[in-house]
């Protein structure tokens, strides 16, 4: 009885972690999990921001557009919010070069909103060349008034 229990508490222990995992199985086997990003196809920071992202253990499906201007009205990104390139996350939106603890952030508390964005393309910034010159801050995407979201 207790070889049985020895053999069988492990693999129901796992199973209950394995399936209240937050993140799906094909995060856990391919790492940080799946993203597309909509990108102009003559934007070169986009193309080091996507670079970075698959640094970052994410798998990258890359989708050049010429039509920006329809993506981010389909994800709800206002003209203020806007930046160079839009990814997808799940059921998240991340609009710009914003950096991957804000990210991270997101995909683990997993707020009640549409996605989070960096507006425009500030120096330094993840994918972006210069030096940080001021704190980035990270705008929560809603039906409401953008809201600080993370300041770094």
């Amino acid at each position: 009885m207790k070889k049985i229990l020895l053999i069988t508490l492990p693999v129901i222990v796992w199973g209950v972690i394995y399936l209240n995992w937050p993140f799906s199985s094909s995060q856990i086997i391919n790492g940080a999990g799946k993203v597309t990003v909509y990108k102009s196809p003559t934007c070169g920071c986009c193309v080091s921001y996507i670079a970075l992202l698959k640094q970052q253990g994410y798998e990258v499906e890359t989708i050049a557009t010429e039509d920006m201007t329809n993506i981010k009205q389909e994800y709800g990104i206002s003209s203020d919010m806007e930046s160079c390139h839009t990814a997808v996350f799940g059921n998240y939106v991340v609009e710009g070069h914003v950096p991957f603890e804000a990210i991270e952030k997101l995909l683990e508390e997993k707020p009640d909103i549409r996605g989070i964005a960096l507006p425009e393309m500030p120096a330094g910034s993840p994918g972006m060349p210069g030096v940080k010159g001021e704190p980035f801050t990270v705008y929560a995407l809603s039906d409401q008034e953008p809201s600080i979201y993370w300041q770094q």
